[in-house]
């Protein structure tokens, strides 16, 4: 998980970069799946060719919905997003994920809450801390403490700081609404994962069929709302190398790691590594782009990261306590079997 979230800081910062010079986050989400379904193809024919499970109209359905959720709807919604932000400020907002995923995964009885035990507390300590943490860095400035570098490696071109600024309070709210729909999305795909894994294991097959329905998904909207032609033209510049880095690493390494963390630990474990982008980006953004943190935008930064590993104890003492208990594992299957019931 932490290589999907230094996976994913790398893609906030470049696609950011990319959009600002005129790349279309239609066409980037329509080309970076095209790239993806290229890559799982092969791979899932070869590597998983005496282990795939037959197809059911049942199973296509909910891969449908998955891609439609994680892919199609988080991702364009994001990038929307994402054109009226900063990577700092978004990677802020992504840390509500663990709290979405978390409230999802206890209304479907996926995830026990309980105050009674010290593991459901610093659960519920833990994501009030990530809720408190993402509120205090966004809204709180504070003094304005000194850069870690004065001179940003990366010029935006075209970028003009006053124009900026008033751009930032005219699009706040614009960004920040379009960016936590995204992101709940991205909960609810987290959820769905969970479910689609067990009765559909073949990951690479899942994705491959996942990153199909979301290019084709893409190509519906794009040929809708991005009729022209110059947005598709690609050349050789930081806009086709974040489509290549985002189709390749995002959209086929990280999107195979998260469905192999999410079926062994659950989809609220994978959630919980949210918070770790915010400070990868914020240091990133320090260095490359000379960006100045507020005081508040540190202590928000050190709240968060207490609260994910307030979650993170509390997870692992309920995965230990599953494990010493592995031989009763029926009653665990029964409850699966009513939140894949309460889903469907």
């Amino acid at each position: 998980m932490m290589v999907v979230q230094l996976a994913y800081a790398s893609s906030s910062i470049l696609c950011k970069l990319a959009l600002d010079q005129g790349l279309s986050f239609l066409a980037l989400a329509v080309y970076r799946h095209l790239i993806a379904l290229a890559v799982f193809g092969p791979l899932a024919f070869v590597l998983e060719r005496n282990q795939r499970p037959s197809l059911s109209f049942y199973v296509l359905v909910r891969i449908f919905i998955l891609a439609l959720f994680g892919t199609t709807l988080h991702q364009n919604v994001y990038y929307a997003g994402l054109n009226y932000t900063s990577p700092t400020v978004a990677s802020a907002l992504g840390s509500v994920i663990p709290a979405f995923t978390f409230i999802m995964a206890a209304i479907l009885r996926m995830e026990k809450v309980s105050i009674k035990t010290a593991k459901g507390r610093a659960r519920l300590v833990g994501t009030i801390l990530c809720i408190g943490g993402v509120l205090v860095f966004t809204f709180w400035k504070g003094h304005l403490l000194e850069g870690f570098v004065r001179t940003p490696l990366i010029e935006v071109h075209g970028s003009d700081p006053k124009r900026g600024a008033i751009n930032d309070q005219e699009n706040w709210l614009k960004g920040t609404a379009l960016i936590l729909t995204s992101l709940f999305a991205y909960s609810a795909w987290l959820i769905l994962q969970a479910v689609v894994s067990r009765i559909y294991p073949a990951r690479l097959s899942m994705n491959t069929l996942m990153c199909f329905f979301a290019l084709v998904q893409s190509s519906a909207i794009a040929l809708i709302f991005e009729r022209n032609a110059s947005s598709w033209r690609m050349d050789w510049n930081i806009k086709l190398l974040a489509i290549c880095y985002n189709g390749i690493v995002i959209s086929c390494l990280t999107y195979y790691l998260q469905t192999y963390c999410v079926s062994q630990k659950g989809p609220v474990f994978v959630a919980t590594f949210s918070p770790v982008l915010l400070v990868i980006v914020g240091i990133a953004s320090a260095f490359i782009f000379a960006e100045r943190l507020h005081i508040g935008s540190l202590i928000g930064a050190t709240i968060i990261i207490v609260g994910l590993y307030c979650v993170l104890w509390g997870k692992s003492s309920d995965t230990n306590e599953k494990n010493s208990g592995v031989e009763k594992s029926s009653g665990m299957h029964a409850t699966e079997g009513q939140v894949e019931h309460c889903l469907c």
